[in-house]
């Protein structure tokens, strides 16, 4: 058995440091790579993409929302024409990296409130898939298992990734719960990797009610900026590899 382990990377911007990225990187087999909209910037998207590519990680653009003040996890009035526009823009940007360093990109996934937004309302994930298939029709979609984005994703013939968090809670209706509410953000390794190990092995994910929901996921996720990031994935590879379950990029 074998799973794809993600993690949104690439979120420093200016003098401003988010994350390690250099100690995570070895330890995932695709990164989501933030194309400076909701965080990062020229200089950290090219390090980022350079780092990826040293160590035979799968790239991935990581666009959001043009919202630096909120990292992104806020919800703008923008109309689906302009988040085609604006996904198709920054999944370019990052393309450029990749293409100077010598690699390709293989997967998109949304970031924070554009991601939530795609999986519940058809128009914007319409607009996203639209975007990814005007760049490569090749591209893997990654997102919420069955969402919007997922429906649209299937009407344009993509290839979808349906994506778990190990380092989030989850609603009874498999939506995110939000992060204004207590516990939606698990930052206990052990408990994170007992998460990923349920999604992986039962496709399954545990809601902090106790409710057991489906949750069929090709890819698992750790959010680079939670300050526990790298002991999260260590926990989650510990934990995994003694289950026998390898990790291994989408393609």
């Amino acid at each position: 058995m074998q799973i794809d382990l993600n993690c949104d990377l690439g979120e420093s911007f200016g003098a401003y440091p988010l994350g390690d990225d250099a100690a995570v990187m070895p330890l995932i087999t695709s990164a989501n790579i933030a194309c400076g909209f909701h965080a990062g910037d020229p200089q950290v998207m090219a390090r980022t993409v350079r780092l990826a590519h040293q160590h035979g990680v799968a790239l991935g653009a990581h666009p959001g929302f043009l919202d630096l003040a909120g990292f992104g996890r806020r919800a703008l009035d923008a109309t689906p024409a302009e988040i085609e526009n604006d996904v198709l823009y920054q999944i370019g940007a990052l393309s450029a990296f990749a293409r100077a360093a010598g690699a390709t990109l293989a997967h998109v996934k949304a970031h924070g409130a554009l991601y939530n937004l795609a999986a519940t309302r058809t128009p914007i994930a319409a607009a996203i898939t639209r975007a990814v298939a005007q760049f490569d029709a090749q591209a893997i979609l990654v997102g919420q298992p069955g969402s919007a984005l997922e429906n649209a994703a299937r009407d344009l013939g993509l290839r979808f990734a349906r994506e778990g968090f190990c380092d989030r809670a989850y609603n009874r209706d498999g939506t995110l719960r939000s992060r204004r509410e207590p516990g939606a953000v698990l930052d206990d390794p052990h408990r994170a990797a007992q998460q990923a190990l349920q999604m992986a092995q039962a496709q399954t994910v545990t809601t902090p009610e106790g409710e057991t929901i489906p949750m069929p996921v090709e890819t698992l996720c750790v959010h680079g900026d939670t300050p526990a990031a790298l002991a999260i994935l260590r926990a989650v590879r510990e934990t995994l590899a003694q289950h026998r379950i390898a990790v291994g990029a989408l393609r």
